[in-house]
């Protein structure tokens, strides 16, 4: 096959030559394509040189690996690179590198439905599928994907060697037909400020804190679905999944910190988006150290008000909320009737404490109309 060039709005798509050898050189220090990729480490002149002359050269001519330069459309500069490489009987997988300061503009989102407007068309190979994957942590990969429609089928444990570590890695998605635009919201996570608490993302350096609320007596207790003992893979995971919650549409989880920083002191959530038609479940817990100091009942006004706010002032637009204690719990009962949350029934034996002692959960709501003008 010889190669040939995808135009688009902004960006052209043409092959690496020799003369990008030097350029894709400089571009692959970068320390975040170095972390996501196969890449040889260091990368040196011999490596890209042998990547465009044999590399590349064998892919097109074989057709099973066509491999253009992301490219300025105005001076014709490499700015990262995509390819399409097949798995036959109607399916490739697509992959792309960008160089630091070409990100954030939307280009490789850009350049990804190019290449997936010729693999699906009838005059190109006519694909009905084509497969994305990236190693678990790397979000700014995935946001590309989201944003060109591919949808997320799950998590491949060791589905990538990358210098003799074979990393868990998402798998996705895009089929002929397919909107080449997001299937599920992506949801924020903003930063909220109250004058007791603030409500953040959850951090890696969150992971101590972690471990100590949930191992804690008291939190055991009540949450009698908690590992024992909680270890630190567990809040590692913990902290990835809230970030995967948020990707996949289904909630907001918030790191609450106190206002002059420091780790985690508590964890607020609203979960359950999809399935709450407009509304979502309310979940909390509290690092020791913070109960008795109103942390719980500031952070979950904070939430209320962000899930109520319009899309439009940078909120959820939700109108109801739910939340739950366990029989015997008094002291989450009193955060949700501080908030201004209503009974609305009792579930009988609806949870099991620590023990696998069956209660009751006593069921509030509010919605967005009960608010305060």
């Amino acid at each position: 096959m010889q190669p040939f060039e995808l135009r688009g709005d902004g960006v052209l798509l043409a092959t690496p030559t020799a003369g990008d050898v030097d350029r894709i050189t400089e571009i692959c220090q970068d320390p975040e394509i170095r972390r996501w990729t196969t890449l040889p480490t260091p990368y040196l002149h011999e490596h890209a040189k042998t990547f465009v002359e044999d590399t590349v050269s064998a892919g097109w001519e074989s057709g099973h690996g066509l491999v253009w330069a992301v490219r300025d459309p105005e001076d014709r500069r490499v700015l990262g690179m995509i390819g399409l490489r097949s798995r036959g009987e109607g399916a490739a997988e697509v992959g792309y590198w960008l160089a630091p300061e070409a990100r954030g503009r939307h280009l490789m989102s850009r350049a990804v439905r190019l290449v997936a407007e010729y693999a699906f068309a009838d005059v190109g190979p006519g694909l009905t599928h084509l497969h994305w994957r990236a190693s678990v942590g790397n979000w700014a990969s995935r946001r590309v994907a989201w944003a060109c429609g591919f949808r997320v089928e799950g998590r491949v444990r060791g589905g990538i060697a990358r210098q003799g570590v074979r990393d868990d890695t998402w798998v996705a998605t895009l089929a002929a037909g397919d909107r080449m635009r997001p299937a599920t919201p992506w949801l924020d996570v903003p930063t909220v400020r109250g004058s007791r608490v603030v409500l953040r993302r959850f951090e890696d350096a969150d992971a101590d804190a972690v471990v100590e609320a949930c191992n804690d007596p008291v939190t055991q207790h009540w949450l009698g679905g908690l590992p024992s003992p909680y270890t630190h893979e567990i809040a590692r995971s913990y902290i990835h999944d809230r970030e995967e919650e948020a990707a996949a549409g289904r909630g907001v989880h918030w790191a609450a910190a106190l206002p002059d920083g420091g780790p985690a002191v508590g964890s607020f959530s609203l979960m359950g988006l999809p399935s709450h038609d407009g509304g979502a479940e309310i979940g909390y817990w509290v690092h020791p150290s913070a109960r008795g100091r109103g942390v719980a009942t500031e952070a979950v006004r904070l939430m209320t008000r962000h899930a109520f706010a319009p899309a439009s002032d940078g909120g959820l637009g939700l109108r109801r909320l739910v939340v739950a204690h366990v029989t015997g719990n008094d002291a989450s009962r009193t955060v949700i009737e501080r908030a201004g949350f209503r009974p609305y029934g009792v579930e009988r034996a609806g949870d099991r404490i620590r023990g696998g002692i069956v209660v009751d959960l006593h069921w509030y709501d509010l919605l967005v109309d009960d608010q305060q003008p």
